[in-house]
């Protein structure tokens, strides 16, 4: 098998860091949209689950036609019209009109991710985990880089600044589209490889695949509601500024985004079932140590660690996903990466009706108990088949896990 191929990683890391900077450029508006156009927590909640099922719910539906037709060309397609929805989100003069161009952005991310992270798959050779998590750390730094681009840019020309910003996007567009021919030879061989065992759907594990994406769900529906709701909490209990708000959100998708490599990294030495169970034991001490924080600089060291811990199993979800169902990876990586990620932008659009109602700090304390509903389907997982085969030599270890 094919080692890393790093020029073609890169690539799908670039794509995948502009799809997701137009994505995570939405939540890092909220503040400015409560603040310039008056939305209610319930507008801006129904803003982000526009976006969410554009972008998310739907690409399992990508997935599905990728996974019978050849489809790279929506990578550079999919970059371009996520740049669209990011700039018309600021000048647009009407709510309804902000939900249209921003929910068709969201088609855009949802046309790169299945065949993104398809080919990242191919480009992985041997180190899937190492790859994904490459390929997954340039989703997490685009979504990072979204409110520290985003905030200077509204705060020095207004609402308008996300035109400024939507050129990183259309720039990379351009660049994937002139890199599908090496990524289409680098891949040939394994893709050849994938399409010889559609046929046989008999390893394909449906029941734990649907457990993962129960899990998934609940870890984005965490992470949703921090991206959401973590910088008016700041703001509401601890008097950060709007711009303060935005940078402690930045601090915890950096950290994520380390955390992502970290993870990939792990599950290549200890195992994916790990790697996922433990990042999300760590979630429970950090969010409740979040909410009871003395001050507003300890709150934000812990909302960093939040966010080294939840997205390190990003790229372990995804690979286990894939492995689960090897012969449908299309539909895997819309599910992993998308709709089950989009289900958390549905817990965040009924965050925002529950602050409405019953106040923000309830919202805060569902997020923190979140966790235990995570762990309680994680632990139920078996091993994948690619995970199984390895720990198969080592007779201790079967027995341990019960298989």
């Amino acid at each position: 098998m094919q080692d890393l191929d790093r020029r073609g990683l890169a690539t799908l890391a670039g794509g995948h860091a502009a799809a997701d900077l137009c994505q995570g450029s939405i939540p890092a508006l909220i503040p400015f949209l409560v603040s310039q156009r008056g939305y209610s927590f319930g507008a801006a909640g129904a803003l982000l689950l526009v976006v969410t099922i554009g972008s998310s719910i739907i690409q399992p539906v990508f997935g599905a036609l990728s996974d019978r037709l050849q489809l790279a060309w929506l990578m550079p397609v999919g970059v371009a019209l996520a740049a669209v929805g990011i700039a018309g989100a600021g000048v647009a003069d009407s709510f309804a009109l902000t939900c249209v161009l921003v929910g068709l952005g969201g088609l855009g991310v949802a046309a790169f991710h299945p065949e993104g992270a398809r080919y990242a798959n191919y480009a992985s050779g041997s180190r899937r985990g190492t790859g994904m998590s490459l390929f997954s750390v340039g989703g997490n730094t685009g979504f990072a880089l979204a409110p520290v681009l985003i905030t200077p840019a509204v705060l020095a020309v207004g609402l308008n600044g996300t035109l400024i910003v939507a050129v990183l996007p259309a720039v990379a567009a351009v660049l994937l589209a002139f890199e599908l021919p090496h990524l289409k030879a680098r891949s040939a061989s394994a893709a050849q490889k994938v399409a010889a065992g559609k046929a046989d759907h008999s390893s394909d594990q449906w029941g734990a695949f649907s457990t993962l994406a129960g899990v998934v769900s609940i870890r984005s529906g965490i992470y949703f509601g921090l991206q959401s709701f973590a910088p008016l909490w700041l703001i509401h209990t601890y008097g950060f500024s709007e711009a303060s708000g935005n940078t402690a959100l930045a601090a915890m998708l950096f950290a994520g985004a380390v955390g992502t490599l970290v993870g990939g990294r792990l599950v290549d030495r200890i195992g994916r079932r790990k790697v996922l169970v433990g990042s999300i034991v760590a979630q429970i001490p950090l969010l409740t140590a979040f909410m009871v924080a003395p001050n507003g600089v300890v709150a934000g060291i812990v909302l960093a660690g939040i966010g080294f811990v939840t997205v390190m199993s990003f790229s372990v979800s995804v690979v286990m996903g894939q492995e689960y169902l090897p012969s449908r990876l299309g539909i895997a990586s819309g599910v992993t990466l998308g709709f089950s990620i989009g289900v958390g932008g549905v817990f965040a659009a009924l965050f925002g009706t529950v602050a409405d109602h019953a106040g923000l700090e309830t919202v805060m304390w569902i997020v923190a108990a979140l966790p235990l509903a995570g762990l309680a389907l994680a632990l139920t997982l078996p091993l994948t088949a690619m995970e199984a085969r390895i720990s198969r030599p080592t007779p201790a270890a079967t027995a341990r896990t019960g298989r």
